[in-house]
């Protein structure tokens, strides 16, 4: 373990290895789906996808989204348990940016970018929501009335 909470070593090696991986982050309930497979004709892919209930609805979300690809073996993931800059601090990010920009595919740390600006939105307006008190949030102080 380290100061994130996990080991970035090991979080670093399957980032390195897995054809298809899904980061989860703790106050979110999009999800950061990335398939690193890749062709002539299609690139790799990074992309904020709503939580599958199942692994099989996971499965065939990512079929409908890559229907040129065969269905991986497996589908890798992981938590990240705290804020996205911190993802990004950890060297994690950059980590999944070189690895797909390696398949030398014009545009993509482009789409990497504007990923990230999606996640750092999505955490935004999450963290907005707890401050209102949304209902998926409770309250530990009320404000008496006077």
């Amino acid at each position: 373990m380290d100061e994130f909470g996990m080991d970035l070593d090991e979080v670093m090696e399957v980032i390195d290895s897995a054809d298809v991986l899904v980061v989860r982050f703790a106050i979110l309930d999009k999800r950061l789906l990335i398939d690193t497979r890749h062709d002539e004709v299609d690139g790799p892919l990074v992309k904020l996808v709503p939580k599958a209930s199942s692994v099989e609805e996971r499965f065939r979300s990512l079929r409908e989204l890559r229907p040129r690809f065969a269905l991986p073996e497996k589908i890798v993931s992981f938590t990240w348990p705290r804020q996205m800059e911190t993802f990004r601090l950890a060297g994690l990010w950059s980590r999944i940016v070189d690895r797909l920009v390696a398949s030398g595919y014009t545009g993509v740390k482009e789409q990497c970018e504007a990923v990230f600006g999606e996640l750092l939105e999505e955490e935004k307006a999450e963290v907005m929501t707890a401050i209102r008190g949304g209902s998926n949030y409770q309250s530990l102080w009320e404000r008496k009335e006077q």
